[in-house]
């Protein structure tokens, strides 16, 4: 069933709210908000914030430019209200903002129209794992993620670039599996003649942990990690390393518009999923916005711009002011790059885009 809500301030004009899924140009439903919280980030991952561009004198945002923690809730409640039933918190680095058990308090206190707690999930490099768990899962958190790409010390150390020893990541795991954040979900991001000789000792450590790993196809997101499509590893490729060693089977999709192609071990040991927006777009299923630490609305991945929603939310804008600039942004959403990185060719590199650091995984 459909509800008027008042006219918009971005267009003047007024619109209808589906009570479950606003659509975009495509059909595609919002159900799913990605929050960066901070630009900040302790790791200098080689495919993420190189230290070439993000070194000792590189400016983090002052504490005024990132939206506070009343505005992330007022963001965040205006999505829910919207149809967002899964709420996902991201960097740079989401622990290393001061206070984030409070947030997630509050994030949790939210309700989807029906009533509903809306998923409340985080990506973390795992380094504050260890200390945090416990509070993260009192304070209503459900789920958490952790980037690990390599089980090589001396590679691992290599890739964060800051040498963070990975026993302490996997401290981490443990502790948010002890607090009741897990399985935890692994991330690990291939990319040829870095790490693509671990893939299948990666998936035999975590299969042998309990933990659900997901490899990640190296990605062009942002123009500072030196992208070619050479250095990517095919999902088909990491399916058929794994399948030569231990039998996989596929596993149906038990949400629409999930990002992984899920497959489980034939003897019945765990699962993994591979995530390949370079070599099988899901652009057509794709239900995820994303928030920057500065308050931008970007509906892509791969986004050149953002829709100011600080600026918004600081000029006195009301709740349905709120929502109406969500679903205006929304509802004329056309995006698919993934779909159309093949045909853009060269194009493709030259190609603006924002970083991984600033608008989240």
């Amino acid at each position: 069933m459909l509800k008027l809500r008042p006219v918009s301030r971005v267009t003047g004009r007024a619109q209808r709210l589906p009570s479950v899924g606003l659509p975009d140009a495509r059909g595609r439903a919002l159900r799913d908000l990605r929050i960066s919280i901070t630009d900040r980030c302790n790791f200098r991952c080689v495919y993420c914030m190189p230290k070439e561009l993000f070194g000792s004198d590189h400016q983090f945002m002052e504490r005024d430019e990132l939206l506070s923690f009343d505005e992330i809730v007022r963001v965040a409640g205006s999505a829910v209200d919207l149809g967002v039933d899964k709420l996902r918190l991201t960097g740079g680095e989401p622990l290393l903002r001061r206070g984030i058990e409070e947030l997630i308090s509050r994030l949790a206190a939210l309700r989807t129209p029906d009533g509903r707690k809306p998923d409340l999930a985080l990506t973390t490099n795992g380094s504050a794992l260890r200390v945090k768990a416990a509070a993260l899962r009192e304070a209503g958190l459900d789920r958490v993620t952790v980037s690990v790409d390599s089980l090589d010390e001396t590679r691992f150390q290599a890739i964060n670039d800051v040498r963070f020893p990975l026993a302490r990541v996997f401290d981490g795991i443990a502790a948010a599996n002890a607090a009741g954040l897990g399985p935890v979900k692994v991330n690990a991001v291939v990319k040829r003649g870095v790490n693509d000789d671990e893939i299948v000792p990666l998936a035999e450590h975590f299969r042998a942990e309990g933990q659900i790993l997901r490899f990640i196809e190296y990605m062009d997101v942002g123009a500072s990690n030196g992208w070619v499509l050479d250095d990517v590893v095919p999902s088909a490729e990491i399916i058929e390393r794994i399948d030569a060693v231990h039998p996989l089977v596929p596993v149906a999709e038990t949400r629409a518009g999930e990002t992984a192609k899920r497959w489980r071990y034939l003897d019945g040991s765990g699962e993994i999923g591979v995530i390949s927006s370079v070599t099988g777009a899901f652009c057509g299923t794709c239900t995820r916005a994303r928030v920057s630490a500065d308050g931008k609305l970007y509906t892509c991945l791969f986004a050149s711009r953002g829709f100011d929603l600080r600026e918004l939310l600081r000029s006195g804008a009301d709740d349905d002011q709120l929502r109406g600039a969500l679903a205006d942004v929304w509802s004329v959403r056309d995006d698919r790059y993934s779909e159309q990185r093949a045909q853009l060719g060269d194009a493709a590199a030259d190609r603006e885009r924002i970083e991984m650091s600033y608008i989240g995984g």
